[in-house]
Order: structure tokens, then sequence, then C-alpha cells
């Protein structure tokens, strides 16, 4: 069976290619994070929002109140693509991997042009935005995203959409009700990146012994100082 590498897969190669060979070579993977609930469900709640206009001509209001003429995309193996472990894949013929992600939506406009879409949730007093240092992640994942897609013939633009939910704190009692901002942004993506990282990953999984571990990996970092310790 071809090797099959996921989107989060990639950006652990690119975070730390040490523990991206210890996870896929050694089997030793990093400690789990917490599950994301809260996150998840505002996702399901967002994809629920622009399911009932998918595929028809209404503009979602959440589009039309930004001046925006776009509708969410109609596509066949949509339900597919959106599943975790799943998602929309493709072989890469030159290093023989298979790599997949799932995506949670996709727009279109009146030419047909497809719209990479990303959820995301928070809760902060300041405006979300994409400025972070950290926030790469998420722009390359949307650049991955549009990479598998175009794999599959399709029309998609280098502009992609984060919907992104602020949940409001200190406003009123709870009452039952998690209230929220939530704000569409804009990115202008660039998938150049996507095949020489890959490339580098095929070459990484061949190594006999693990690579120099990222300057700013903090698994390894404490790794190495519980290593010192006698």
């Amino acid at each position: 069976m071809a090797k099959a590498l996921s989107r989060s897969k990639v950006e652990l190669f690119l975070n730390c290619p040490r523990c991206f060979w210890l996870d896929q070579v050694a089997k030793v993977a990093q400690p789990a994070g917490f599950p994301l609930n809260l996150n998840n469900a505002v996702d399901q709640l967002l994809k629920n929002e622009f399911d009932q206009f998918r595929g028809g001509s209404v503009v979602p209001p959440r589009l039309a109140r930004e001046g925006l003429k776009l509708i969410p995309a109609a596509h066949p193996e949509l339900a597919l693509w959106r599943q975790n472990f799943r998602g929309i894949r493709t072989e890469h013929a030159d290093t023989g991997i298979t790599f997949y992600g799932a995506i949670d939506d996709l727009w279109a406009d009146a030419h047909g042009m497809l719209y990479v879409v990303d959820y995301k949730a928070t809760s902060k007093n300041d405006e979300v935005s994409l400025d972070a240092d950290w926030q790469i992640s998420y722009k390359r994942q949307v650049e991955f995203y549009q990479w598998l897609l175009r794999r599959r013939g399709l029309p998609v633009s280098d502009m992609a959409w984060f919907v992104y939910a602020n949940g409001i704190r200190g406003e009123g009692s709870f009452d039952d009700v998690l209230r929220f901002r939530t704000r569409l942004i804009p990115y202008e993506g660039s998938d150049a990146w996507v095949g020489p990282t890959l490339a580098r990953i095929a070459q990484c999984l061949q190594r006999p012994h693990p690579p120099e571990a990222a300057p700013d990996c903090e698994y390894c970092r404490y790794v190495a100082a519980a290593s010192s310790v006698s």
C-alpha cells in the first residue's frame, strides 16, 4: 500500500523535520493535544449555515453583508472531501506518496471559480486577524488545499477565505448561549512551496537516522533538557 500523509503531517515536517522523522519512521509520535470540541462545534454550525444555500442561486446573508457574490459550491465529492482521515487525495508521482487534507468549505463565483474556505474559532479580546507569526500554518493549510484541488483539475483561485469566529467575553450572563463576532478574512495564497517541500519530505523518509531538530521546536528542546538531567 502506498504511503499516505495528511496535510497536518506536511505541517509537522515544516515545523520540525526531526519530529516528522520520529513520527513517521521511528513511530514515536508527539504527545496528543487536547480535543478542540468547541471549535469543532463552531465548524459544524458554520457548515450547517452555508449548506442551506449550497448549489443554489442565493448568496448567503453572511456573504451578502460583505458585498460578496459567492455561493457555497456543490460538488458530488464535497462530503467526502470534508471527512477527517479521508479528505481530498492525490497520488504524487514524483514521491510515490498519497497526500490528502480535509477541507471545510468551497465557495464559487458566477464564472465557476472555486475559493477554498477555512473556518477558525477562538476567544480573545483583540480583533481576529492573520498577522501573528504562528498563523503561517493557517496560510499554508489553505494553500495546500488549493494545491490538492488543482491536482483534480478544478479551477481554484489564489484567493482563499477564512471565516474566523471570535467568542465574546464578559458581556452579559451566559444563559447557555455563547456569542461570537465573526470576520471574513481574505487571503491570497501561493502553492509554489508545496512541490519542493514534498520532495524534501520524501528524502527525509529515506534517512536512516533523524535529521537535526528545528531550532525553535519546543518538543525537541524539552527532550534535550530532560535528557541532560542526571
